[in-house]
């Protein structure tokens, strides 16, 4: 990757997200045809940003949790299901940047850079695609992923984990993929299937090749950065299994439980987008089915398979780590001549949508004097 081409990319993921923050920071948003408006708080207030600074600036510690006063009262055990990485950095960035709201958004962006870099390095490394840069931009703009890299979140640091370790994996650096991967489960927990998909590739080289290496091993780290985490907590909590006592984490019942407005999380029956994004991955994973870099499969597929027992409306941001397979799998489709131009006419759309999720989509807070 040469200068210019790293300049593009970094241009794109940043001016894309201040072009989306510029009509919160001119209080402009009434003028663009909306009912209410707000500054960046509204960008601060999105789920679940404040839920990862929390921990951030107490470590875990409840007492501590406590004497920060917050006017949202929850479970001091709820925030044991935001993991760890994410708040460190926020903790390690926030004296540098004088605030942890900004620290909040700024480790985002951070890591959406490092991610955007990564997965055009990654395709254009294992050549996988003629149309390297372009491709990046789609893998950006996805419209939910595009809200998630612009406020608090974990997924661009856990995605940029996630790749980074399936690419040391296929230079069969077991080591550096065993470590990247133990980061990505100190991020969020679905980092623990990279290990069962290293497995199968793992049983699959055997059976085919009748082969086995030594080094294989590393990838046992992967595992023991989700018990490092557990280890945290019952320093913290003195309950090593808190992760699960939280009162928050998503239930995982029956294929497809999402379509059952009953359910705590769901309470609609607005979803048929979800049922589109179904179509795309699973598409998407049968199409790599062949692929000879065999991570690139078998993990998108044992996150599906875990992605449909998910009860949960946000279904959609839960599926995104499956999204950068799809880019790939679809590479021909999404780098052509004709979606080029669907996609300059429709990005309009996606940022008046942006708007008007942010404006929706936020924990209620009037005194934001604990997190000053």
């Amino acid at each position: 990757m040469n200068l210019r081409t790293a300049f593009y990319i970094i241009a794109v993921v940043i001016g894309s997200v201040f072009l989306l923050y510029l009509p919160f920071l001119t209080k402009t948003l009434p003028y663009l045809g909306f009912s209410k408006g707000g500054g960046m708080n509204v960008i601060y207030q999105n789920y679940d940003g404040l839920y990862y600074v929390v921990p951030a600036m107490s470590g875990y510690i409840p007492k501590a949790i406590e004497s920060l006063r917050l006017e949202f009262v929850l479970p001091l055990e709820y925030y044991a299901a935001h993991l760890p990485l994410y708040p460190f950095f926020i903790a390690l960035l926030a004296p540098i940047v004088g605030s942890f709201l900004v620290s909040m958004v700024g480790v985002n962006l951070i890591f959406s850079v490092g991610l955007a870099l990564l997965f055009y390095y990654f395709v254009k490394h294992f050549h996988l695609t003629k149309h390297p840069f372009f491709l990046t931009v789609i893998l950006l703009f996805l419209p939910r992923f595009f809200i998630i890299r612009s406020v608090g979140a974990p997924e661009p640091l856990f995605i940029f984990l996630v790749l980074g370790s399936l690419f040391f994996f296929e230079k069969k650096q077991y080591l550096f993929a065993g470590i990247l991967g133990a980061l990505s489960v100190m991020t969020k927990t679905p980092g623990i299937l990279l290990f069962g998909a290293y497995g199968l590739v793992f049983i699959e080289r055997m059976i085919k090749g009748k082969s086995f290496n030594i080094k294989w091993a590393w990838i046992g780290l992967i595992p023991l950065g989700l018990l490092a985490v557990f280890g945290l907590y019952q320093l913290q909590y003195n309950d090593f299994f808190a992760y699960f006592h939280t009162g928050g984490v998503v239930p995982m019942l029956y294929p497809f439980s999402v379509f059952n407005a009953a359910g705590r999380w769901v309470q609609t029956v607005w979803l048929e987008e979800i049922l589109l994004y179904f179509f795309l991955y699973l598409t998407a994973i049968i199409t790599l089915k062949d692929s000879k870099y065999r991570s690139l499969f078998y993990f998108p597929l044992l996150f599906f398979i875990a992605g449909i027992f998910v009860q949960h409306r946000d279904l959609s941001r839960y599926l995104l780590p499956i999204w950068p397979f799809a880019v790939i799998a679809f590479e021909q489709t999404f780098t052509s001549r004709i979606f080029r131009y669907a996609f300059y006419l429709l990005l309009p759309a996606i940022y008046l949508y942006a708007w008007n999720f942010l404006l929706g989509n936020i924990i209620p807070v009037s005194d934001w004097r604990p997190f000053l």
